[in-house]
């Protein structure tokens, strides 16, 4: 039987050259448009949150109260903060591969770091607009040194043992956090931020509006870094390694030198984001220096999805979400008169958070930011299977 054909006498299931030319410069053109509406939606984004504090979006159980009151514009600063340190850590682990425990250890470096400096200056009779700047500066350098010191020492070895390196480092640096060495940070109280040499618009409840705007910088800030990382040489390189690190000694590149490179920044962006912390809470806890605090960072990347940049920054901000708004259900009246049963479960945050982060894991593989590539392709996606799918 022959195929039946078209009117022009061409078989019905071949496809016109023209028509496949034509859908392939369609493809094309929306290749070249994609960086474009990326940009413009990331653009519009910042300027929806930058204009957040402004309006009165009241989301009843998500939030504490309408978008312009104080308590849930520090609420969203916080989690942007804790948003820009996952995408730090995110950067080396999801880049390069460096599973770190001590990560909290340079977030804790800015904060505490810029508190004792702040702190260290007191007596000095500079303007206070310079003394707050040379403080950040010298907090930079510190975490800079920090950085380089661990990373160099740390990246001698691999795997399991370079993680148990790093949080070899982030342990002492907790336990000299609480032995308070000279009264300079405050033991188990925790160090308050020395307001002298701060300015005005960034102290007080009445200043929260600008606390918010500023971890909203820090975050677009640490972005920005980050992607400039990723897509350069030694983002390649990195990435490279993390794949075969044998066949790049092969090629005559050097893994260490790369690996330090993005060991540092990652790094002293968290120092940046913990800086804005101590500005945002008015001081610094030992919390923030403890190994625990780097597994919730883990939890977070990879419950925001690993393969994507901006899912560290959903990641980030729900799990802080998510845990500020169960504390304060667990609390609650209702919780209180269920079954024990169900009261116990449902009065532990960490329980509940615990289960969603398994959950996330079985049946999400992507993480919350891998749900759309999921559904417009009808099956599993891998974390970091595409780049195009990194660059969402």
């Amino acid at each position: 039987m022959n195929p039946q054909r078209t009117d022009a006498g061409a078989p019905a299931h071949e496809v016109d050259p023209v028509d496949r030319a034509d859908a392939g410069e369609r493809s094309a053109v929306a290749s070249a448009r994609r960086p474009f509406l990326l940009i413009g939606g990331g653009i519009a984004l910042v300027v929806v949150l930058a204009i957040l504090p402004l309006l009165a979006i009241d989301l009843p159980g998500v939030l504490p109260g309408p978008t312009y009151t104080p308590g849930t514009l520090q609420l969203l600063a916080y989690a942007m903060l804790i948003a820009a340190l996952a995408l730090s850590y995110r950067m080396m682990f999801g880049l390069a591969g460096l599973l770190s425990f001590g990560h909290a250890l340079f977030f804790a470096a800015g904060a505490y770091g810029l508190g004792m400096t702040l702190d260290a200056f007191a007596p000095v009779s500079w303007p206070s607009e310079l003394i707050f700047v040379g403080s950040i500066a010298v907090t930079l350098v510190l975490g800079i040194v920090l950085a380089a010191t661990v990373g160099s020492l740390a990246l001698r070895v691999t795997g399991i043992s370079f993680a148990m390196v790093t949080l070899a480092f982030a342990q002492a640096g907790s336990v000299l956090i609480r032995r308070n060495p000279g009264g300079t940070t405050g033991g188990d109280e925790g160090l308050s931020l020395d307001i002298d040499h701060v300015p005005d618009a960034l102290v007080g409840v009445v200043n929260t509006r600008n606390l918010y705007w500023l971890a909203l910088g820090v975050l677009v800030f640490v972005y920005l870094v980050v992607l400039w990382v990723e897509r350069s040489r030694a983002g390649r390189v990195a990435e490279a390694v993390r794949e075969n690190e044998l066949r790049v000694r092969v090629i005559g590149l050097r893994p260490y030198t790369v690996k330090l490179l993005v060991f540092i920044v990652a790094s002293v962006l968290a120092a940046i984001a913990g800086m804005g912390y101590l500005l945002l809470q008015s001081g610094a806890s030992p919390r923030i220096a403890t190994a625990d605090f780097t597994l919730t960072l883990l939890v977070i990347v990879v419950l925001g999805g690993v393969g994507y940049r901006w899912g560290a920054i959903v990641g980030g901000i729900v799990y802080t979400l998510l845990d500020q708004r169960l504390t304060a259900l667990a609390g609650s009246d209702l919780i209180a008169g269920l079954p024990a049963v169900l009261r116990v479960p449902l009065s532990e945050p960490l329980f509940i958070l615990g289960t969603l982060f398994i959950l996330v894991v079985l049946f999400l593989p992507g993480g919350i930011a891998g749900i759309p590539q999921r559904m417009s392709t009808g099956r599993k996606q891998h974390p970091a299977e595409t780049e195009e799918a990194a660059d969402a």
